[in-house]
């Protein structure tokens, strides 16, 4: 949720986030059901937990076509999609009967109608909400990238609101004082450098060490639960926009994040003798070959700059690849995180270089770029997915990188500022890429690269599945 400078005019289509002009950087299946809830009970953090994971079986390929640009998803009405608060909700709110509650969540933490999850909770008879956590955005998620966020009180419910992303990054002892367990409902965008899931971690942590149990209300992944790309995060490089050893595109729910996380030994910073309680209420009837559209939800936005799924594929496509350089890919609500500029380059040689990469999956083409009073303000590109199987989400941005070393008089990596560099290298995740694009510049093979991540990432993959909760 650190983004990317971002420069395309914005679009007049949704006003309430035209005012937000500031960096974003760096979002055939079967028919069995998924189990109510799933337990981690008690985690013995030293050791790797024993979990049953339901049947591996693959689904069939999805056949909704995967390059619009932002898909169009009909009001939620009720689609066959029963999220993890849905879930909690019909079984009658076991997994919290008798306790006392806190709930971390955001503006997209709704029910498959739209509900709010902390109205959903208060409706609840047999637990009390006492206590609402809010991650980068805050709670109302009014709040820009990267800005902190001061505590507060809830004006519709009189709680007490502990900001995640102001003066700690993790619950508190006197915070979570009182409280039986944490109830966490946030919407990742399937992109490691999106915080909600390094506050997820920390809000898990944090809860361990002082007794109090964590409930997963899990989401879909909107980039579905297939595509696993590009760099895994070095442990060197960990921050607040990464805190697991995890892929770029890492193809988990937050869910099984989090079981990843308590059940692989030394992915929680918690001592060895510390256990902790993690309960995941996974979703009813999501299978890992759904994409957002696919799944009938309304899309709720996650922050200002990921308004819709489109937002989302191309945060995952070309935020690293203009965080140094001279690439820009969009501002405000126009075509964010999908359309490209470079500030050295005229669109039309732009779009010449773009279409000779020839990567799989994808294709370009010159599209205007409006006023707010619907005049013509210059030319960009615009990415589109042509092909969901064969696209790489990451493919592009480092290629972008190595374009940005053509078009630039210096290497640009090489002459960035060490705070420069630092926050590249904790989005990117990568000592290796670093060192290499540094050294050489436009010459660099990013195609040794992108082979060699697949590897890891087919190794990763093979070793989240015991983590998984959908087929």
């Amino acid at each position: 949720m650190r983004s990317l400078v971002s420069k395309f005019p914005v679009s007049s289509l949704i006003p309430l986030f035209a005012t937000f002009v500031a960096l974003f950087g760096l979002a055939g299946c079967t028919s069995e059901p998924t189990p109510a809830d799933t337990r981690i009970s008690p985690v013995t953090t030293a050791q790797t937990p024993v979990i049953t994971a339901p049947s591996q079986q693959r689904p069939s390929t999805p056949v909704t076509p995967a390059n619009a640009a932002s898909p169009v998803i009909p009001r939620n009405t009720g689609p066959n999609i029963m999220l993890g608060i849905d879930v909690l909700e019909e079984g009658g709110f076991k997994q919290i009967a008798g306790k006392r509650v806190a709930l971390l969540s955001h503006p997209a933490g709704v029910n498959r109608y739209g509900v709010s999850t902390i109205d959903v909770l208060r409706r609840a008879k047999n637990a009390k909400l006492v206590a609402l956590f809010g991650p980068e955005h805050g709670i109302y998620g009014t709040a820009r990238a990267s800005e902190n966020v001061a505590d507060t009180i809830d004006r519709r419910t009189g709680l007490p609101v502990y900001s995640l992303h102001g003066k700690n990054r993790r619950p508190t002892p006197e915070q979570l004082k009182g409280i039986d367990a944490l109830l966490i409902d946030l919407q990742d965008n399937g992109s490691r450098s999106y915080t909600f899931t390094t506050c997820m971690k920390y809000a898990m942590e944090a809860c361990f060490q002082n007794n109090v149990e964590v409930i997963i209300l899990d989401r879909p992944n909107p980039l579905g639960g297939r595509k696993v790309d590009g760099p895994i995060l070095d442990k060197t490089l960990f921050s607040g926009v990464g805190q697991m050893p995890i892929p770029y595109v890492h193809g988990l729910t937050m869910g099984e994040l989090a079981r990843m996380a308590a059940g692989t030994p030394g992915w929680l910073d918690v001592s060895a003798n510390i256990k902790g309680r993690l309960t995941v209420v996974p979703m009813r009837n999501w299978r890992r070959g759904m994409r957002w559209p696919e799944t009938g939800l309304r899309y709720v936005p996650t922050s200002q700059y990921v308004p819709d799924f489109s937002a989302c594929v191309g945060y995952a496509m070309t935020g690293l690849g203009c965080e140094i350089g001279g690439f820009r890919h969009g501002i405000g609500t126009q075509f964010p995180f999908r359309g490209l500029s470079h500030k050295a380059r005229p669109v039309d040689p732009l779009l010449r270089d773009l279409n000779a990469l020839k990567i799989p999956g994808l294709g370009f083409r010159k599209i205007t770029l409006t006023a707010p009073n619907g005049s013509a303000k210059g030319d960009g590109i615009f990415v589109e997915v042509t092909d969901w199987e064969s696209w790489r989400p990451t493919e592009l941005s480092f290629h972008l990188m190595r374009l940005a070393c053509v078009y630039n008089a210096q290497n640009p990596f090489a002459a960035a500022s060490p705070v420069v560099a630092r926050r590249f290298n904790i989005h990117t995740g990568s000592h290796w890429w670093w060192n290499t694009i540094v050294k050489e510049g436009a010459s660099i093979d990013v195609n040794l690269f992108l082979r060699a991540w697949h590897r890891e990432c087919q190794k990763f993959q093979h070793a989240s599945r015991q983590f998984w909760l959908y087929n």
